[in-house]
């Protein structure tokens, strides 16, 4: 392996380290003594166990896996699955436990489903009430992932799951068990289908009544089309850059399709790597508690804004790190991202899909460009044994055979993925917007250098489908700022609100200054209309976004930071507060068994979660 030459780390990476490293000193030491206090108490696992406890976890397996595990000495294994078929991406995932269960025994090993998880798919609630469950499936996920790693019978863990609240959930639970060695497993993305830039053109014709539904769904369909993760480059694929460029995936692992012999090769080899890092096989013991540091949390940021990924992850991130005793806030995102290059252009930052980075040069050829300009963290605990350093690599099949290669010194398309030395733009695009609305992101890589400043009245909704009226009723023809309020965890369990895309999108089109301004998401698949996103304090805390009045100026800045309500602080303080109604939100779709998550949420700068 030709490791990228060793360069000093950037200034400011090293000073955001040192920060969330210094901010974050007790609640990280009170984890790692509670991961130290596990492994003391469960270093075996299984040895202790009462005769029975240890009959209920071997009864239903074949003979002979049952004398391996009551023999406690070979390493047993626990999957932690998110599969369905409802998802695509993790349609794949289906016949994973028992290929992976067929090669622990061909190791001397054994492996065993813990449990399954929930995945719901965003694509199919967009604009429904389901929705509304979205972002808090995410902590049901974490407290199933511990209720399934909670008999305490396991030497490492592997955590199958790909989409957009799935992997944040999985590491959030897997972190309470950061005792154990644990490795993520990706499925890999759908083939190219029809391009995200002809189905986006076909949603905003179907916005402005020049096609019909027929058109639209032929589009969508030809778009997602197979088993896989969707090709665009949001949260979910987002989700794989995070586990690879943290070390939690096998180096190239994140791209490689489905149902393909490498895609096979990768899943037995993650095995293997779990298997090695348990201690019972003669190589170091590495837990995830090793692997899921500060400095390795800054490394994911960086590959977040390097590559233009999802805004979720501004929130997903943030509890990821608490889940793990680390700090992290959006100071830390902005500071970064003003010295980080982006290297990436991926729907909807650009015209190509994952499929063309990946054939490009993918993440070797990324992570190389970024640990050689010093902006990534090299010495790091890894599933690998050599830091990041390995992570410059491609797998490839040497004869039948997995083996890793050094990524192209070159990329195969600079329109796609591009070099330190010639980014396509010199920062990260990730924005922090504050003033007296409060505090907000913006993502500003797919938005032109025209459209970044926006100074326009108001239009406030309580409701993504309000503003759709509007706009069908042709009352949005003008410059405007669509305050879209109430959309908060609290309120609603913060929905996203690509409903809006394609219509502010039209308007822009027409020559309007347009933006959004949300306590709710927009996500990974924001576009090229400015949206300021996650604002917090949210409306229903009493944020002051809930006092923003129809025709009340709004400046939205992304080149200052700024966003501002033109009103000054003594009018808006007297402005009577009363929230509107919300019972709606609390009933049907199974939202009746969210209300405790509700009432606990966070604020979305602290990981929106009601459970850190």
């Amino acid at each position: 392996m030709n490791a990228p030459l060793p360069a000093p780390l950037n200034d400011t990476v090293a000073h955001v380290t040192r920060r969330i490293t210094e901010r974050s000193a007790p609640l990280r030491k009170t984890y790692l003594d509670t991961m130290q206090a596990q492994e003391r108490s469960h270093s075996t696992q299984r040895a202790g166990m009462g005769c029975a406890n240890m009959a209920h976890t071997t009864a239903a397996l074949p003979a002979a896996d049952k004398l391996v595990i009551h023999a406690e000495r070979a390493p047993h294994v626990g999957i932690i699955s998110a599969y369905n078929d409802m998802l695509s991406a993790h349609q794949p995932y289906e016949p994973y436990p028992e290929l992976l269960r067929r090669h622990a025994r061909t190791l001397g090993a054994t492996a065993q489903m813990a449990g399954g998880v929930p995945a719901m798919c965003d694509g199919i609630t967009q604009g429904a009430a389901g929705m509304e469950l979205s972002l808090f499936s995410r902590d049901v996920i974490a407290m199933a992932t511990a209720v399934g790693l909670s008999h305490q019978v396991f030497d490492a863990a592997l955590l199958l799951g790909v989409c957009d609240k799935i992997v944040p959930g999985l590491f959030m639970g897997a972190a309470q068990f950061g005792h154990l060695p644990a490795v993520f497993v990706p499925a890999g993305p759908m083939a190219s289908g029809l391009s995200n830039d002809a189905k986006a053109q076909v949603r905003q014709q179907y916005a402005q009544g020049l096609v019909g539904r027929e058109a639209l769904l032929q589009s969508e369909a030809a778009a997602y089309h197979a088993p896989g993760t969707c090709t665009f480059y949001g949260t979910a694929n987002s989700n794989q850059m995070l586990m690879e460029i943290m070390g939690l995936h096998l180096p190239g692992a994140s791209f490689v399709n489905p149902g393909t012999p490498l895609r096979e090769a990768l899943t037995r080899a993650a095995l293997e790597r779990a298997l090695a890092h348990t201690g019972k096989t003669g190589q170091p013991r590495v837990r995830l508690a090793d692997i899921a540091s500060e400095k390795t949390l800054v490394n994911g940021i960086v590959g977040l804004l390097a590559t233009g990924g999802s805004t979720n992850h501004t929130l997903h991130l943030v509890a990821m790190a608490r889940s793990a005793g680390i700090v992290i806030d959006w100071d830390d995102f902005a500071e970064l991202s003003a010295v980080i290059p982006l290297l990436a252009r991926v729907y909807p930052n650009g015209k190509a899909d994952v499929n063309h980075f990946h054939a490009a040069g993918g993440m070797g050829f990324l992570i190389r460009e970024l640990l050689s300009a010093g902006l990534l963290h090299g010495d790091v605990h890894t599933v690998m044994d050599q830091g990041l350093a390995a992570y410059t690599q491609e797998p490839w099949l040497d004869n039948g055979v997995l083996a890793w290669r050094d990524a192209p010194a070159t990329s195969g398309d600079s329109t796609v993925l591009r070099p330190v030395g010639e980014p396509f733009s010199a920062d990260g695009g990730l924005r922090l917007l504050q003033g007296n609305l409060g505090r907000s992101v913006v993502k500003v890589s797919a938005v032109a250098p025209e459209h970044r400043v926006v100074r326009a009245p108001a239009v406030v909704v309580h409701d993504q489908q309000e503003l759709l009226a509007l706009f069908n009723a042709g009352q949005l023809e003008k410059d405007f700022v669509a305050v879209v309020r109430y959309q908060g965890p609290r309120a609603n369990g913060m929905p996203e609100l690509h409903k809006l895309t394609p219509p502010l999108a039209v308007l822009q089109d027409k020559g309007y200054k347009v933006a959004l301004v949300t306590d709710g998401r927009m996500s990974g698949a924001s576009g090229k209309v400015p949206a300021a996103i996650h604002i917090s304090p949210e409306a229903l805390a009493d944020g002051p976004i809930a006092r923003v009045q129809n025709g009340d100026m709004v400046v939205l800045d992304c080149e200052r930071g700024v966003l501002a309500l033109e009103v000054d602080a003594a009018t808006l303080a007297a402005r009577p507060l009363t929230h509107p109604d919300l019972d709606a939100n609390a009933h049907g779709t199974g939202r009746e068994l969210f209300g405790l998550f509700r009432r606990h949420a966070g604020a979305a700068e602290s990981g929106a979660s009601p459970l850190l």
